[in-house]
């Protein structure tokens, strides 16, 4: 028996010999990385729970690209600067698919514009940007939408007179109704019923993205159809956003303000109108419904996200308040509105946001790409079907870039004389053609929301805090712990 044990043991070696020269051999023109093992792939290596430098880490030993395997999936990183400008405009049209997987098909049926690909990508993030540009102006225009919630999230914070509060529930509510400006031409009451209902399901399917467990439904999706599980009140709230959006579409439709379009759903319609006749044409009410939802999905939890950690921020660095508050008195004084053009005249407000998207990234890593052919980058062979994913918190924390990338220094925006400054580096809406379509509404917001809010109030801790926490949630969303802080009226 013991014969046959070392036998058996030693054949076993073999086969693991066998298995990793043939492994470094088949693999021998990729990118460096980890062992690879069956089924597990480089999880071992890497670690089965998210953390902060999750992608970064490897760098040090495999080089700004490397790669890892899920289970027989291969995915390459590109990390730092230089990698990811590289693969992304290098490469734009071999690296602009989105990965498909099992949840995300159920999750958006093959519509929308953010999971989607090809011709209909291309037609719904056209008139995705052509309205966006087009609500720009007017009196009606998202940026006078914009500083009227900003006005109400105002005096939301106004009435908690200066005690402890969570800003939380307020920010979501404001960014959501955002959304809703654009969407369907009007913010909601905060206490409308069916308005908590569409922010309730948004958190949840937020919620369920930004986690890591949509991976379990990928493994085994037929299996997953019939388990219960948070899976279940995604999928079902997503069900609660379509109906209220086409019911949003209905009255619309019963409206006929076609002749003169105020949100994003008339333009869309107006669209569906001069394509009717057009046998090619993707401007259906059901993917209008589906960008509506991918609306509300990728423009409310980033920029929420933001202005959390940008009130934890600057709560934690009085100094940094006082000079914006400063600033924004001495250019604008005490009353009268800011628009976004306003940025430009006060470069150091200017400054701190940047600083603070820089150093808080809203997410682990950049939205994964898919390779459509084989290519050849750096030496390296990326084979037609590789997930590619640019690592843009690398981006916005490489050393090579920032002089202090690991700390909060709005000098890094700033040139020598004060004047602000634009960065090549500076890439948290991405790059290339799957570039964040809502980028330039995402800014507006956040600067007028946080002058707005910076002109009203100081923001200091609470009795007994000394500081808040700074340490991300490491999920796929970088969120804040939860927190509380007061709110000090600057005048009386």
């Amino acid at each position: 028996m013991m014969v046959t044990g070392i036998i058996l043991l030693f054949l076993l070696l073999v086969l693991l010999v066998l298995f990793f020269l043939k492994q470094r051999w088949t693999r021998r023109h990729l990118p460096p990385g980890p062992l690879a093992l069956p089924l597990l792939g480089t999880l071992l290596a890497t670690g089965l729970w998210l953390r902060e430098d999750y992608f970064r880490k490897p760098v040090k030993r495999y080089g700004n690209i490397y790669s890892l395997w899920y289970g027989r999936q291969l995915m390459i990183v590109l990390s730092g600067f230089k990698a990811v400008k590289e693969g992304m405009t290098s490469f734009l049209e071999e690296f602009s698919v989105r990965v498909e997987t099992a949840f995300l098909y159920d999750f958006t049926k093959g519509k929308g514009i953010i999971f989607t690909n090809g011709h209909l990508w291309k037609q719904q993030r056209h008139i995705s940007i052509t309205t966006l540009r087009k609500l720009g102006l007017g009196k009606k225009s998202i940026e006078h939408q914009v500083e009227n919630v900003a006005q109400t999230l105002v005096e939301i914070f106004r009435q908690t007179k200066g005690q402890p509060f969570d800003p939380s529930f307020s920010v979501q509510n404001a960014i959501s109704n955002v959304i809703c400006a654009l969407s369907f031409g009007r913010p909601f009451d905060l206490e409308d019923e069916n308005f908590q209902k569409l922010v309730q399901a948004l958190t949840i399917i937020v919620k369920f993205l930004g986690d890591t467990l949509n991976v379990v439904y990928d493994l085994c999706p037929q299996l997953m159809k019939y388990l219960p599980g948070p899976h279940k009140e995604t999928l079902t709230s997503v069900d609660i956003m379509l109906a209220f959006a086409k019911q949003e579409i209905e009255k619309h439709k019963e409206s006929l303000c076609l002749h003169e379009p105020q949100d994003f759903i008339d333009y869309y319609l107006l669209q569906m109108e001069k394509s009717r006749n057009d046998p090619d044409s993707t401007y259906t009410e059901e993917n209008l419904a589906r960008c509506i939802i991918d609306f509300f999905g990728a423009g409310t939890d980033t920029t929420y996200t933001t202005m959390m950690w940008a009130l934890v921020l600057l709560t934690n660095r009085p100094d940094t308040q006082e000079k914006v508050q400063k600033e924004i008195e001495d250019v604008f004084g005490s009353s009268g509105s800011i628009s976004y053009q306003d940025r430009k005249k006060v470069p150091y407000t200017n400054a701190v946001i940047h600083e603070m998207q820089r150093l808080k990234y809203a997410f682990l890593y950049g939205a994964p790409r898919q390779s459509t052919k084989d290519v050849m980058m750096r030496g390296y062979h990326i084979p037609k079907g590789t997930i590619i994913i640019p690592d843009l918190r690398s981006v916005l924390l490489d050393p090579e870039q920032w002089e202090t990338p690991e700390e909060f220094n709005p000098n890094h925006f700033l040139d020598k004389d004060g004047k602000f400054i634009e960065r090549e580096e500076f890439l948290p809406f991405g790059i290339g053609l799957r570039a964040c379509v809502g980028q330039q509404l995402a800014r507006l917001e956040i600067f007028i929301l946080l002058t707005s809010l910076l002109r009203a109030f100081s923001f200091r801790l609470p009795e007994g805090v000394k500081e808040l926490n700074e340490e991300p949630v490491t999920k796929t969303t970088m969120h804040p712990y939860p927190y509380k802080l007061c709110a000090i009226p600057t005048q009386a």
